[in-house]
């Protein structure tokens, strides 16, 4: 819990810019007009309080399930481990995660309003519904991306740890999941432009209902290509540099605390 927490809280409040700047250029009105390189710290509140009970929900699911799936199995089926372990964490982890991402995503592209007038604005309209609003995308983003990043973050440990002859080092891990996270991160932008359209439109609009799939075909029919990767390179970066200091913060501090 410990482990997972500081690892999340690290990541999210570096990485805070890129992520602005990503939601931005995947807003529906465009970077300028969702506020450009202005308030890039909007909304900030909202990740600082969720980010330690999001990752450490992660964690402890993503450890316990992994740690039950491995007795008794065989070798070969150690990446299915991992990838049912990820995508149960990440189910528990959505339930924190998505109210704080709907606050923090709507205060990124209103940079003039602030997260607490943003929250009971929801709460006031939409209820608490309004806060959950995307779980289904964000899950169907994040299951994806734990499928990718996970397996190939513990694929590389294990290869690097048998060609040195030690488990790696927690340096080495991290450098792992900055190359596992950036490859999800660019394999599943598409999703993640999908549940930023979802989060920020407007109640009672087609694309307020969550429906995934008819939110990518929009995209598509509007923007094409480029609008489903919209947001990609600081996507990959922050992702990439969030592998490097989740990871390799996780591992370190839980080698320090177990």
């Amino acid at each position: 819990l410990k482990a997972g927490g500081v690892a999340g809280v690290c990541v999210d409040l570096i990485l805070f810019p890129l992520d602005t700047v990503k939601t931005r250029l995947q807003s529906p009105q465009g970077f300028r007009k969702a506020g450009g390189f202005r308030g890039i710290y909007a909304g900030v509140p909202s990740t600082a309080i969720g980010s330690f009970p999001n990752a450490a929900a992660f964690f402890i699911t993503y450890e316990n399930v992994k740690s039950m799936l491995h007795h008794g199995s065989t070798s070969y089926l150690t990446p299915a481990a991992h990838m049912v372990a990820a995508s149960l964490g990440e189910v528990v982890a959505c339930l924190i995660r998505v109210p704080s991402e709907v606050v923090k995503q709507r205060a990124q592209v209103s940079p003039s309003s602030s997260t607490i007038r943003i929250l009971s604005h929801t709460l006031y309209h939409e209820g608490i519904q309004g806060l959950y609003r995307g779980y289904k995308s964000t899950v169907l983003r994040e299951i994806p991306f734990s499928l990718v990043q996970f397996p190939l973050w513990e694929s590389l440990k294990d290869l690097w740890s048998w060609k040195q002859g030690h488990v790696v080092d927690s340096w080495q891990s991290a450098v792992c999941g900055a190359f596992a996270g950036g490859f999800a991160a660019a394999v599943t932008t598409p999703l993640d432009v999908a549940k930023t359209r979802i989060m920020l439109a407007k109640a009672g609009s087609s694309n307020a209902s969550g429906n995934v799939l008819a939110a990518l075909g929009g995209i598509w029919r509007t923007q094409g290509l480029s609008g489903l990767f919209a947001g990609v390179v600081p996507r990959m970066a922050a992702i990439s540099l969030g592998g490097f200091i989740f990871l390799g913060t996780y591992e370190k501090t839980r080698q320090l605390l177990l």
